[in-house]
């Protein structure tokens, strides 16, 4: 097992579900991996940490997000969602995705103090 954990940070939601996409295929190769990984969720991301929100196919050719993401589930993948981000957006984190936690820079620093590699989108 791999332990060089991944933190794939995402500001983008539907807006740009190719991106969504792109961010996903990245996560879920490294938990599947065996890397320990983590989304960050800001922005319009955090929609994404809703049940039920992220649907669709971004491309002919591409995996739905319904697949990334269980795909990322099942390998351990898990999110932390910015609390100042849900709060502006008054969204209720008892609606968020199983592996889904509010969670800030301070609990990413935390995360990843002893080193990973790091994706934005």
């Amino acid at each position: 097992m791999n332990t060089n954990k991944a933190a794939i940070s995402l500001t983008t939601g539907l807006e740009d579900t190719e991106k969504v996409t792109v961010a996903f295929l990245v996560a879920a190769g490294a938990a599947e991996s065996g890397r320990p990984t983590r989304m960050f969720l800001t922005k319009e991301a955090v929609r994404l940490a809703v049940k039920g929100t992220a649907t669709g196919t971004a491309c002919i050719g591409c995996p739905s997000l319904e697949d990334l993401m269980e795909r990322y589930e099942s390998a351990g993948g898990r999110y932390l969602v910015c609390p100042i981000c849900v709060n502006s957006r008054a969204i209720d984190p008892t609606t968020f995705i199983p592996g889904a936690d509010m969670g800030g820079t301070v609990q990413l620093w935390e995360w990843i103090d002893d080193g990973a590699t790091a994706f934005s989108y």
